[in-house]
């Protein structure tokens, strides 16, 4: 989508939420490329090392609700602005977490930056909300592209500042993050957004029983939730177990970071990709890119295997899951939007910390080939939905 033909303001609210995204999308970064290795740094039990980082995903999953009930009393602009100021305490409390050797105040802390990852996940629906439904594909494209400056950002800021904090590695890490969210701060007093509350709509909005019921929210939700989880549940245990393997926790790190460029950098072209083929060819796509990247993972345990794994990994993620959130708003009438996007994010995010909190158990008494291998039914069985769609649409539903 070419900024030129939008009208001022939506640009200069486009541009500020890339900003934005840019800056707190690298919080995610740094908790999962950290949360599993100082997990294991600060307790004996193998099980529970990625349980920082499933929390996070908790996290997230349960702020849903109260970020969508903040924006109804408060504004899109408040509430992001409430995210980045808990994020700022998160980001203390995980450092003290580190300097005290205490594993649950770590978790207190990675669980309460999930409400900042609820808000920067919300800020993909601010942008459809700015354009006209044509532009909706490109307008979440572009606030992902923010992703790339973040998949740089995160990594690079724990590869510089791991050390730190003297004798508490990874310390000096968190300290960027809360930096980093604190610079979010005046993107997000500058946006200009209107209050959801005052919007005026014609149609009166359907029980959310009944939109649930719709195939198309049905197979967008689906779609969403496989491409995300199923990312997540693989990158959780990457980093692990890249370090079980003989590879360095600099290594381990540089993955996530091509991973994360992986999933943002096709976001240049993504909505163009969407407006040409259609939203369920292009998550289609993505899902089959998933598939590839578990082939890719069980071909062999060197450093090319993981990384190009992880970079796969990062293409299906974004094909799908861009393709799904685009694929949802067709599900929904305007004046239903606030309510079926957070029952979709709600749906999506509380998948995406299950499998995060599975990660860790099913590497540890399974293995990597094994944990690759036991996607591939899922991915099928939702590839064949997608395939159904047009059909199950033309069915009235119960």
């Amino acid at each position: 989508m070419s900024l030129s033909s939008l009208d001022t303001p939506t640009r200069r609210n486009l541009g500020l939420l890339v900003s934005a995204q840019s800056l707190g999308g690298s919080s995610a970064p740094i908790v999962i490329a950290l949360g599993g290795l100082i997990g294991q740094q600060l307790t004996p039990d193998p099980t529970l090392a990625t349980l920082p980082v499933s929390v996070y995903g908790i996290g997230v999953a349960l702020s849903m609700i109260p970020v969508a009930l903040l924006m109804r009393q408060m504004g899109r602009k408040m509430t992001y602005i409430t995210g980045s100021l808990l994020c700022i305490l998160a980001a203390a409390l995980s450092t003290m977490a580190i300097v005290q050797q205490s594993f649950w105040l770590f978790c207190a802390g990675t669980a309460l930056a999930g409400f900042y990852g609820a808000c920067v996940q919300n800020y993909r629906f601010a942008a459809s909300d700015l354009v006209d439904d044509n532009n909706k594909a490109n307008a979440i494209s572009l606030i992902m592209i923010g992703g790339l400056a973040a998949a740089i950002i995160g990594p690079q800021l724990v590869i510089w500042s791991k050390d730190a904090w003297g004798n508490a590695p990874f310390a000096g890490s968190f300290i960027g993050q809360g930096v980093l969210a604190a610079l979010s701060i005046p993107l997000l007093l500058a946006l200009r957004v209107p209050h959801s509350e005052t919007e005026q709509h014609d149609e009166e909005p359907r029980k959310l029983s009944e939109i649930a019921r719709t195939p198309t929210f049905i197979v967008a939700v689906l779609a969403a939730t496989v491409s995300y989880a199923l990312m997540s549940f693989i990158m959780t245990a990457a980093p692990l177990a890249m370090v079980h393997h003989g590879h360095s926790s600099s290594d381990a790190t540089l993955g996530i970071q091509w991973h994360i460029l992986a999933m943002f950098a096709p976001s240049f072209f993504t909505g163009k990709l969407i407006s040409r083929f259609g939203d369920t060819t292009i998550t289609a796509l993505g899902l089959m890119l998933l598939f590839t990247s578990g082939v890719a993972a069980m071909s062999g345990l060197e450093i090319v295997h993981f990384w190009g794994s992880l970079i796969l990994l990062g293409l299906g993620w974004n094909f799908g899951f861009i393709g799904a959130t685009t694929l949802l708003t067709r599900a929904y009438r305007p004046s239903e939007k606030a309510k079926v996007q957070s029952l979709n994010d709600l749906l999506v995010f509380s998948s995406v910390a299950i499998a995060s909190l599975g990660a860790g158990h099913w590497l540890n008494i399974s293995g990597w080939h094994e944990l690759n291998l036991m996607t591939f039914p899922i991915i099928c069985a939702v590839l064949l939905m997608i395939v159904a769609l047009p059909w199950l649409d033309k069915k009235p539903t119960v």
